[in-house]
C-alpha cells in the first residue's frame, strides 16, 4: 500500500484522472482504498484534498479492516472527519458487510420455466410494454439478480447482445435466462422471439456463458421457448 501514502491534491490531476470521472468510465474495482474513501467522503480541508484524508483514515486505522472496527468517535477524530462523513463511512462499510454475509442458499432456485415465471410474472404480466429481462444465475442455477435491459418493440435488431452478456460477465453469472413479456396477454412466442432466441444462443457458445431458456410471460400465461423449440439449443 506503498502508493496510497503518496498525497496528491484533486484540483491538480486532469478531470479524466479523478476518482469520480475514473470510477464512472472504468468501473469501483480500478481505484485504490483511499480513492474510494474520498468519493464518500466528497471533498477534503483546508490544506488536504478528500484523497489525502482518505490516506490518513487508512494510516491511522492500518487499512479497511481497522477501519471497518473503528468507532464512530474515533473516525471522527480524524482532521476532516466529522459526523457527516463518519456516518457516510459506517453506512458503507456496513452495506459491503450485509453483502458479504447474503449466504448463497438464500437465492431462488431456478430449475424450471415455471420457477422463472413464478419469479417475474406477477410484475410482467401486466405491462403496458415489451421489456426483455435477464436472470442471471449462478453454477447451481440459483438466481443472483434481474436485470431489466430492454423496453419496446423486441427483435434481433434491437437488441444488442452485447448488453445482453455484459450484465451477466459483470456480476460473474454461470447461465442466463430471458424472460419477456407479451402486453396482448397471449404468451406464444412471435417468429420474431424464435429469431432473437436463436441470435442470442448463438452468442452465447461463443462467450460460454449459456442460455438455459427463454420463457415468454403474459396475462394467460407463460410459455417457454425451450420446450417449444428446443432444436434451438446445442445438444
Amino acid at each position: 500500500m506503498a502508493d496510497d501514502k503518496i498525497g496528491y491534491r484533486i484540483k491538480d490531476i486532469e478531470q479524466s484522472q479523478r476518482p469520480r470521472e475514473r470510477l464512472e468510465q472504468q468501473g469501483a474495482h480500478v481505484l485504490n482504498d483511499a480513492e474510494l474513501l474520498a468519493i464518500l467522503l466528497r471533498v477534503g480541508m483546508q490544506g488536504a484534498s478528500a484523497v489525502q484524508i482518505g490516506q490518513q483514515l487508512l494510516y491511522r486505522f492500518e487499512g479497511l479492516e481497522g477501519l471497518k472496527k473503528a468507532t464512530f468517535t474515533e473516525l471522527c477524530q480524524i482532521d476532516g472527519v466529522g459526523p457527516a462523513k463518519a456516518a457516510q463511512i459506517k453506512a458503507a462499510i456496513e452495506l459491503g458487510a450485509r453483502i458479504a454475509r447474503k449466504q448463497p442458499e438464500d437465492r431462488v432456485l431456478i430449475t424450471s420455466p415455471q420457477d422463472a415465471a413464478d419469479l417475474v410474472q406477477y410484475k410482467m404480466a401486466h405491462l403496458e410494454q415489451e421489456e426483455l429481462w435477464v436472470l442471471l444465475l449462478d453454477t447451481r442455477n440459483r438466481h443472483i439478480r434481474t436485470e431489466q435491459l430492454y423496453r419496446g418493440s423486441l427483435n434481433a435488431s434491437t437488441v444488442r447482445p452485447a448488453e445482453i452478456y455484459k450484465a451477466g460477465i459483470r456480476h460473474n453469472a454461470a447461465s442466463l435466462l430471458l424472460v419477456h413479456n407479451h402486453p396482448s396477454g397471449d404468451p406464444a412466442p412471435s417468429p420474431e422471439d424464435i429469431y432473437l432466441t436463436r441470435t442470442l444462443i448463438e452468442a452465447g457458445k461463443m462467450l460460454e456463458l449459456p442460455i438455459l431458456d427463454h420463457v415468454v410471460i403474459g396475462a394467460k400465461g407463460f410459455v417457454s421457448i425451450k420446450s417449444l423449440h428446443a432444436e434451438l439449443w446445442p445438444t
